[in-house]
């Protein structure tokens, strides 16, 4: 039911993107010597084209060192890209100075992923929730205070939170200051990057129902990064799959769980824990050695080295993403021959 949801959701989103991203790479020097030379380049992120549409939650998923939360510091310039666009209702954030940018800043909002070290311990939570409205000028006085508690009061914390400190909370308490903070501005976008990855299970549930709360009631749009597929699956309209800096497959949501296309995405879905004493685990799709070092990938489609199916052109040509139904794209040369269509 919560996937069909997900993709009359989508459905309906489609004409109207909030953010487009043209071809985004973030590249990392790896210096070394003692004059501190370049001797290489880390990819965390390359040649990423994707549309994030306005009102939907988009999931990023993939193994750890993918890239993913680069990619969302980059659509949000915490982190500037080394080449690409990114443009934000119509406006090209790559080509704006930090003057430029802090207006729109407002729109554009983050939710880290360890609450504790993304808070000042020093501040009280009153304080950290107020934070954004000092720096934008936005709230005074009485008003200020007021503003604050309501938000406080919106993502379920007490009205005692105010004066207390990050240590005084629970994880839990803490991604609901983080949340709050966050939606201080009445942003448009926010990142969620791994929020509930650091909370126990119980806590989890209710983070996402909150945040699924909460896009509702100020019609946000979400970039949700995880690797946890069962969560994306449950607060996602669409998801991205992102393997060694590139995605690699884009579909709404249900699709792509019921009808995977690319061999990375099939082995991620299989390695979902299935709570059924009688699953024939045999059917499980293993993938053969560790992730390559983004310092050096590999030629031609960067999964090969790891996939049962690559053959020569794999090796040698890098696949573009290609559209197989409505809404789902996949960048392998085999889609078809895997998948029979």
């Amino acid at each position: 039911m919560a996937t069909q949801l997900a993709a009359d959701s989508y459905a309906k989103a489609q004409h109207d993107k909030l953010i487009s991203l043209e071809h985004v790479t973030k590249h990392f020097p790896i210096k070394k010597g003692f004059f501190n030379r370049t001797v290489g380049q880390i990819q965390a992120v390359t040649g990423v084209n994707l549309d994030i549409y306005r009102g939907e939650t988009l999931g990023i998923v993939g193994e750890s060192g993918c890239g993913k939360s680069t990619l969302g510091r980059c659509i949000l310039q915490l982190i500037r890209p080394t080449s690409g666009k990114v443009i934000f209702e119509g406006q090209d954030l790559t080509t704006l100075s930090p003057t430029q940018l802090r207006p729109l800043r407002r729109d554009m909002q983050i939710v880290f992923q360890n609450p504790y070290s993304s808070l000042d311990p020093r501040m009280s939570i009153g304080d950290t929730v107020a934070e954004p409205f000092v720096i934008h000028h936005m709230a005074h006085g009485k008003k200020f205070q007021d503003e604050v508690k309501t938000l406080l009061d919106l993502v379920g914390l007490p009205k005692s939170a105010y004066s207390r400190y990050p240590h005084e909370l629970s994880g839990g308490q803490r991604q609901r200051v983080g949340i709050a903070r966050a939606l201080a501005l009445k942003p448009k976008f926010i990142v969620a990057d791994e929020p509930v990855s650091a909370l126990d299970v119980s806590v989890q549930a209710q983070i996402l129902n909150l945040l699924m709360d909460l896009k509702k009631e100020f019609q946000l749009t979400y970039l949700f990064i995880a690797h946890n597929l069962g969560v994306v699956e449950y607060i996602s309209d669409r998801v991205a799959v992102m393997y060694l800096g590139e995605v690699v497959e884009v579909a709404p949501a249900r699709q792509l769980y019921e009808k995977p296309l690319h061999p990375y995405t099939q082995a991620l879905l299989s390695a979902i824990s299935i709570p059924d004493p009688n699953y024939d685990h045999s059917q499980r799709v293993l993938l053969d050695g560790d992730l390559p070092s983004p310092a050096n990938p590999p030629s031609g489609c960067r999964f090969h080295t790891r996939c049962s199916y690559n053959i020569e052109v794999c090796q040698q040509e890098r696949p573009c993403l290609e559209e197989y139904f409505p809404g789902h794209v996949a960048q392998c040369h085999r889609v078809k021959d895997i998948n029979h269509l």
